[in-house]
């Protein structure tokens, strides 16, 4: 099963370091990784593979949600199916 995951927010030391770092202790892969700043706005995009990861998705959503609250950021993921759906054209 495979995630999209957003971080949005003023740049500022260690986002991708602690985004990532959450996300290496449940077991979530990295596959694809997009980030830009522009005007001091810091602006992520993140395509993660949940397959081994022993917790649920929303219970990931949600501390991934509250991870933003603590550094700063909006943190949003949704899974792959409902994004492609969103976004079909």
């Amino acid at each position: 099963m495979k995630g999209i995951i957003t971080v949005l927010g003023k740049d500022r030391v260690g986002i991708i370091a602690k985004v990532c770092t959450y996300l290496s202790e449940q077991g979530i892969n990295i596959l694809d990784i997009s980030q830009s700043i522009v005007q001091g706005y810091f602006n992520m995009l993140m395509i993660a593979d949940f397959t081994a990861s022993g917790e649920r998705f929303i219970q990931i959503s949600e501390e991934l949600e509250k991870l933003g609250g603590e550094i700063g950021v909006k943190i949003k993921l949704q899974h792959e199916d409902i994004f492609n759906t969103m976004h079909k054209v």
